[in-house]
């Protein structure tokens, strides 16, 4: 028999005897046991039960997290498979489960499906660039933020587009995205009179996009630019960021959280508690390393 599953049988086994225990007691016990109860409850909710903390995410969206074929710079290896993870949230991810004293697991898993991985209980949560957006959280729970995100634009360096200044001066370009993301729906629709394309199933193909000349410019977040500007050294990256001519977005927009099913008050407080040690600088710094460890970096 596995730890795993002696932990889950002597468990069973501990509460059927406690609740056998109690029965017999007053009600004064009673009363106390009922406050026991509650802390069980909200251990049981943080699904660290069984030791092991796991993660979903893509896999493929560099420098957030990406599939290597070993162990090197500390990658972590993908359940059920023979590849490894690597990327600032697997870094982040084990952190997370070094202060927590459990394992890491990490689920690779496609964009659309995390969510739904979470909301059915397949993962504890999910660790992969997500935005806190209202529609999100009303899907998910999110911790605070365990990166700040700001909006930039990709191009080629001998584009049309090379030298805008300003959203308005990105008037007319063929654009895309990733799907489901707030760079598609919420800031391509702001550049005057764009050739919208249908968005991209993930950021590598996004990146295919603009490189093999299907679009002139794709919208994206700052680390995923700076780590495509390394695998693609002919892009240009464009920041209107504290400009006039920025795009308008909202702080749930840039902000990126771990989310985990609705009602988990248990793994939100433990994974909040980790995460309220860390400032910006140490989110930077991590995604510095982070990108100077990713495929092609060098």
């Amino acid at each position: 028999m596995s730890n795993r599953l002696m932990k889950r049988v002597t468990a069973a086994a501990l509460a059927a005897l406690l609740c056998m225990g109690l029965s017999a007691c007053s009600g004064k016990t009673d009363e106390s046991s009922s406050s026991g109860n509650s802390s069980s409850t909200a251990e049981a909710l943080s699904g660290l039960e069984d030791g092991v903390l796991t993660v979903a995410m893509e896999c493929a969206y560099a420098p957030y997290n990406w599939t290597q074929s070993d162990d090197s710079n500390g990658a972590v290896k993908i359940k059920d498979s023979n590849s490894y993870a690597n990327g600032y949230d697997v870094m982040m991810a084990k952190k997370l489960a070094e202060e927590l004293d459990v394992e890491l697991e990490i689920v690779k898993s496609d964009w659309d499906s995390l969510i739904p991985a979470v909301q059915s209980g397949v993962v504890d949560c999910v660790i992969a660039g997500q935005s806190i957006t209202a529609k999100r959280q009303q899907q998910v729970d999110f911790t605070e933020p365990y990166f700040y995100a700001s909006i930039v634009t990709l191009t080629k360096q001998d584009s049309a587009y090379a030298n805008a200044a300003s959203v308005a001066d990105l008037s007319g370009a063929t654009a895309t995205s990733q799907m489901n993301t707030i760079w598609y729906d919420n800031c391509l629709p702001q550049i005057p009179e764009a050739n919208i394309l249908p968005a991209q199933a993930d950021a590598p193909a996004m990146l295919v996009a603009l490189n093999s000349g299907a679009c002139d410019i794709v919208v994206t977040d700052m680390p995923t630019a700076l780590a495509a500007c390394v695998a693609y050294p002919e892009f240009k990256l464009l920041d209107f960021t504290g400009t006039e001519g920025a795009f308008e977005v909202s702080e749930e927009d840039i902000n990126i959280g771990v989310s985990m099913k609705k009602g988990n008050t248990g793994l939100k407080e433990k994974l909040d508690a980790i995460l309220s040690t860390m400032t910006a600088e140490d989110f930077n710094d991590l995604m510095d390393q982070a990108i100077s460890v990713q495929p092609l970096s060098n």
